[in-house]
């Protein structure tokens, strides 16, 4: 979640935290903060609370953060504070870690309205458009590899990230939940007309 520019993953989570801070105090409802990496982040706890700065510590608490990879493990651990619960939980993340666990977690999330925010980066969706020699860092385990990139590994690209957005919505869909895709930019009214396509 730290990789992405102009704003990373992480920062544009953030935007969203702040966001859904402020719609909650005008609407008079709490809310709180639970984090994962490869395990739960109790660190950056926040008890659900209704408070005009709740947002502000929310993302405070995730500006200023450092950790490890997602991971099924960690978000397990998570939700059992939420387990058997009802609200409107938010699964913010970008996914990018094996999701066999993932429906166990659904599962114990079953009383709750769960909506999945996956947040990417432009970088990770769109191959750059020039042939050429690319030095590709993954940010997660500091691996390097060198490609010459061309049209064919373009295709490549972009067909890797249809499959894991079908792959994730057909994860969803199985427990009738729709996920909500964030590109570079968290955006209020997108989210407004996602809940809104919902309710119809």
């Amino acid at each position: 979640m730290h990789f992405g520019s102009p704003r990373t993953k992480l920062q544009v989570a953030g935007n969203f935290i702040e966001a859904l801070g402020q719609s909650a105090f005008r609407a008079g409802d709490a809310v709180g903060m639970l984090a994962f990496d490869a395990q739960e982040r109790t660190d950056l706890f926040v008890p659900a609370v209704l408070s005009r700065g709740a947002a502000g510590l929310m993302t405070s608490a995730l500006a200023n953060c450092t950790g490890a990879a997602g991971a099924i493990a960690g978000l397990q651990q998570a939700v059992l504070r939420l387990a058997g619960r009802s609200g409107l939980v938010f699964l913010v993340s970008d996914f990018h870690w094996p999701l066999e666990g993932l429906p166990s977690v659904l599962d114990s999330l079953a009383k709750a309205y769960v909506v999945p925010i996956v947040v990417w980066d432009p970088a990770e969706t769109q191959p750059p458009s020039g042939n050429g020699v690319m030095i590709l860092h993954d940010s997660e385990s500091g691996a390097e590899r060198t490609f010459w990139l061309r049209s064919s590994l373009r295709e490549r690209w972009r067909g890797a990230v249809e499959r894991r957005r079908a792959e994730l919505n057909e994860l969803f869909s199985t427990r009738a939940i729709r996920p909500f895709y964030v590109c570079g930019r968290f955006d209020g009214e997108a989210l407004s007309q996602y809940f809104f396509e919902a309710s119809g």
